[in-house]
């Protein structure tokens, strides 16, 4: 018997991501002249992404400043000519789903996700899964957005399984780990890059899932 009834799924940097994100930023900075290492941009950018919230749409105005922030934790002077140069390269590349979420098919029990995206987000789930989402909670659509504690609270009532026969996988412990633990649903963080070295809650591949369930 499956300790479980219900899987729920953040989508951006869990199941899906854009592969060719942080290569294109890297040639772009190191063209311009930045001695920048692949691993420093990678927690880097995390490590905003953390504490900068991202509207449910985005536009140039915001990716300047995150970007304009990131350079400066790089320990760069931003201008004008890279921002640009960052925007139009790296700012609407293309998704894709992570290998690791093949395990998607394995799981025998309902599916859902929750995220912090626009109505869009149906579109892009179905070019990628196969497999049926029972649930789609899109902040755009609720009025509401990670990390508040009521957008949990609404999605335990779409899902309508007790928040302990929930299990919830993220990528933030912001965003994901800290109102859902909050909400009394199991979580997990999934962390490819050991960001959270010390981090108890957190598996490194969604095929990990599988000794919890």
């Amino acid at each position: 018997m499956h300790k479980f009834e219900y899987i729920l799924f953040d989508v951006a940097g869990t199941l899906l991501h854009k592969p060719s994100f942080f290569d294109t930023m890297l040639y772009i900075l190191n063209k311009k002249g930045f001695n920048v290492s692949m691993q420093d941009l990678l927690f880097k950018h995390k490590l905003l992404s953390e504490t900068i919230k991202f509207p449910d749409r985005t536009n140039r105005k915001f990716y300047n400043f995150f970007n304009k922030e990131l350079l400066f934790s790089l320990g760069l002077l931003p201008d004008n000519d890279i921002l640009n140069q960052i925007y139009t390269s790296c700012s609407y590349l293309p998704w894709k789903k992570h290998d690791d979420t093949d395990v998607l098919e394995k799981l025998e029990m309902p599916k859902g996700v929750i995220s912090n995206f626009n109505s869009s987000l149906r579109d892009k789930l179905g070019m990628f899964f196969d497999t049926s989402f029972s649930d789609i909670i899109v902040s755009e659509e609720i009025g509401i957005s990670k990390p508040e504690i009521d957008f949990y609270k609404k999605a335990i009532e779409i899902i309508n399984v007790s928040p302990d026969k929930i299990l919830y996988i993220g990528d933030s412990v912001k965003l994901d780990l800290q109102p859902g633990l909050s909400s009394g649903i199991d979580t997990l963080i999934i962390d490819r890059i050991n960001f959270y070295p010390g981090l108890k809650n957190k598996i490194v591949n969604l095929n990990q899932i599988l000794q919890y369930i």
